[in-house]
């Protein structure tokens, strides 16, 4: 994936646009002082994780798993449980 961090930029939209303008997103990560600043890049990142003044940092409580070409479904967490599962509707009236 992009590397933006080694990449100079002038605005949040110029950086998002490079890191959004791919195939893949599986996942991305924000390093900044400023919070709101990273809450706000980190809802525009299509990756489907993001770590915040952090990286590669995993629980098995949080579910991962990417954006576009960068997998299907999602493994860790409750939501890997909804791969090996189907629901399904049963009504009977006696």
């Amino acid at each position: 994936g992009i590397n933006a961090e080694y990449m100079g930029f002038k605005t949040e939209a110029e950086v998002l646009e490079r890191a959004n303008n791919t195939n893949y997103g599986l996942a991305a990560a924000v390093f900044t002082e400023n919070l709101s600043r990273a809450i706000r890049v980190e809802k525009a990142l299509q990756a489907g994780t993001v770590w915040i003044n952090c990286y590669n940092k995993f629980d098995v409580r949080i579910p991962f798993g990417g954006y576009k070409e960068s997998g299907f479904g999602r493994e860790l967490s409750k939501y890997a449980l909804e791969q090996y599962t189907h629901v399904k509707a049963v009504r009977v009236t006696i």
